[in-house]
């Protein structure tokens, strides 16, 4: 009997402690990232749902601080320096906080992450960077809060804040120019061949010289051999009408065309003979 009992104790032991209730969160973990230019930007931050709710001057007050999120800190990660509002913000993780106005909201970007909604103690010292931004209306009602990064240029894009009917964008600019620019030089004291494509790639989107843009296209296709990408030639044909020459170009193109049929690439044949006849006016 005894050991009846302590096998059936033991079975509910067993079972109560396997035994657990899963229900979903009202608020949602969610993570975004985004690469800009050659800077990776991180998000982590949970997001409510407006749930019937009026959002902003009822359940987000105006005028008073805000966790803009839910729970645990919203943490933006950049892997770059970054400028926001004309001042700069390290590299590295910030907890993201607001004053959100009719008019103009306020962002801020604080160095302790580890808070449950709003620091116990607010410490001045540790606010990284705070900037103004005002606030967009939008047709597009969005029911869940979303952070995320929009508008990706090479040197900037907007870290946005969507609630409701309301986008609030964050412009920051990142260095790629700058990183760019000493990958080149670092890379170039042995260049390889897709040292010498990206750095004229490079080069010709950011208009920046194009006769060294055009010197190393060329010494890209030279060490391709017989084996040349028709992008590369490509390229070749897109520096050259920049410069202006779309006599050379024509002629480039006319190439790349023959590669890009070669390889039967639709996309690169209908470029190039575009190309050919726009550049043929």
């Amino acid at each position: 009997m005894k050991r009846s009992l302590v096998a059936l104790s033991f079975a509910l032991f067993t079972l109560c402690t396997q035994a657990q209730v899963h229900t979903p969160p009202t608020s949602t973990k969610a993570e975004s990232h985004q690469v800009v230019g050659l800077t990776d930007v991180k998000i982590d931050y949970s997001r409510p749902n407006m749930r019937g709710r009026l959002v902003f001057g009822d359940l987000v007050p105006y005028g008073r601080m805000w966790r803009t999120g839910a729970n645990m800190n919203t943490v933006v990660t950049f892997g770059n320096d970054v400028e926001i509002g004309g001042k700069k913000l390290k590299k590295g993780s910030y907890a993201l906080y607001s004053i959100p106005k009719v008019e103009e909201w306020e962002i801020i970007f604080y160095a302790d992450t580890n808070n449950w909604g709003l620091p116990d103690k607010w410490d001045e010292s540790k606010v990284a960077l705070s900037t103004k931004v005002k606030p967009i209306g939008s047709d597009r009602k969005f029911e869940t809060l979303t952070v995320t990064v929009n508008n990706v240029n090479i040197d900037y894009a907007d870290l946005e804040i969507m609630w409701e009917k309301t986008v609030v964008p964050v412009r920051f600019k990142v260095p790629t120019d700058q990183l760019a620019m000493q990958s080149i030089e670092e890379t170039f004291d042995g260049p390889t061949i897709v040292d010498y494509y990206g750095a004229a790639e490079y080069y010709f989107l950011t208009s920046k010289d194009l006769t060294k843009a055009l010197n190393w296209v060329n010494k890209a296709i030279e060490k391709s051999a017989d084996k040349v990408p028709y992008y590369f030639v490509r390229l070749k044909s897109q520096i050259q009408a920049k410069a202006g020459d779309k006599i050379a170009a024509v002629e480039t193109a006319k190439w790349a065309l023959e590669l890009a049929e070669k390889a039967n690439n639709l996309d690169y044949i209908k470029i190039n003979k575009d190309a050919i006849r726009e550049w043929s006016k």
